[in-house]
């Protein structure tokens, strides 16, 4: 009889902290099936939740999601509707999630959204402040450079009111300006559908992250691809600049 592959448990020890997903390849993962775009968003946002959970399983502390973009007002109004119209499904789906005991943060300028999603995604918020079991940040109408301009005009408006100077700008000083001053930096970047770039994706979180690139498509991503890459960052040495 042949014997069944069984995957090893991962090191506890080596698990990274703060993972970050690209979840790429929805609009092609629709495409090969003769569907329109929408319909891979939706199978999409299926994975989400899955890997979602699946990480919160296996114990990692803070998760990332790159939902929607700040360039991603470019697409089609038709699938930009879609996309907003499934964000609204999720976000009516709060008391499921709350069983989660998962902490939410948004991150991005929510100011664009339209007032019912934006109204949500604050109460969401509010209502999983006091969640501690995993931290899941959301970005929607994010990008990288954006964040980081927002955070410098903040502490330019500090220094012009006087509540610090310019030398008390520092690396710590900028990160507790970010939208992400919740979380600790990016350990592991995951990116699947075979593009190879960051596409302007926690710039500044990322700077030691450790990259995973895979061909399958997001819709197509499972816990057994995020235990491949978790395997793969375990044997990586991190050196940060050092030797």
């Amino acid at each position: 009889m042949a014997k069944k592959n069984v995957s090893m448990p991962l090191d506890k020890s080596k698990m990274p902290k703060h993972v970050a997903f690209i979840m790429d390849g929805n609009g092609r993962w629709a495409k090969k099936r003769g569907l329109p775009r929408k319909f891979g968003h939706a199978e999409g946002a299926k994975t989400f939740r899955k890997i979602l959970r699946y990480c919160k399983s296996i114990g990692i502390e803070y998760v990332s999601f790159y939902a929607f973009s700040t360039e991603n007002w470019k697409r089609p109004q038709d699938e930009v509707n879609a996309i907003m119209n499934l964000f609204r499904d999720y976000l009516k789906d709060l008391e499921n999630f709350l069983a989660e005991e998962c902490r939410a943060v948004f991150i991005g300028d929510k100011s664009i959204f339209d007032e019912d999603i934006r109204l949500s995604m604050e109460d969401f918020e509010r209502r999983t402040a006091h969640c501690d079991k995993m931290t899941m940040l959301l970005a929607v109408n994010y990008g990288g450079r954006d964040e980081i301009v927002n955070a410098a005009r903040i502490l330019a408006q500090k220094v012009q009111d006087s509540e610090m100077t310019v030398s008390d700008i520092n690396e710590e000083t900028v990160n507790s300006q970010l939208y992400t001053a919740c979380a600790p930096d990016v350990d592991l970047m995951i990116r699947p559908s075979g593009e190879q770039r960051i596409s302007n994706f926690l710039l500044w979180q990322s700077a030691y992250a450790e990259f995973y690139y895979t061909d399958v498509l997001w819709p197509d991503f499972s816990p057994k691809h995020l235990d491949a890459a978790i395997e793969e960052f375990s044997n990586r040495k991190r050196r940060f600049g050092g030797i």
